[in-house]
């Protein structure tokens, strides 16, 4: 193995675990109202293209580093289904009360 590849991996390693820490802040957290769907989407898109690419070069640690990127990425869009909206109603209530105090206190 030479130089180039050992890079090249460190760097596949280290781009599939990129999300791992996010992935933890919302198990603990049990909120993901702040992840954004097309980001995770787009990043699964491009995951996906990088497994094609890797499977047509026939270059392993592409498809390994890139299928458990599209593994954490999947992961992470169920834990932002399940915790995503879960309490938009209470912040959209915590902003929408003082906007009406300060609007009612306008109209006066």
């Amino acid at each position: 193995m030479d130089t180039t590849q050992i890079v090249g991996i460190v760097a596949g390693i280290l781009t599939a675990s990129s999300l791992l820490p996010q992935v933890i802040k919302t198990l603990k957290e049990k909120k993901a109202a702040e992840v954004s769907k097309g980001m995770l989407l787009t990043l699964m898109g491009g995951v996906a293209l990088w497994i094609v690419y890797g499977v047509l070069r026939k270059d392993l640690p592409i498809i390994v580093t890139n299928s458990f990127s599209l593994l954490v990425n999947i992961v992470m869009m169920g834990l932002r289904v399940k915790y995503g909206d879960k309490n938009k109603g209470a912040k959209d209530k915590q902003v929408s009360e003082p906007r009406r105090e300060m609007e009612a206190k306008l109209v006066r």
